[in-house]
């Protein structure tokens, strides 16, 4: 599933970003040599960042 349409961030990419250490959606972001533009997307980057940390 696309999380960021604007930058092309995939749910997996995301994932994998804070399997790598990565603690909330703009330190994902900036992993991914990306960053949030219109922001629509931080709610559900910042949920599957929470999601993924639980499951650590």
């Amino acid at each position: 599933m696309v999380v960021c349409v604007c930058n092309a961030i995939r749910e997996s990419d995301v994932r994998e970003a804070v399997r790598n250490g990565a603690s909330c959606p703009l330190s994902a972001y900036q992993s991914l040599g990306r960053r949030p533009r219109c922001g629509q997307c931080i709610p559900y980057a910042r949920s599957i960042v929470e999601e993924e940390s639980v499951a650590a």
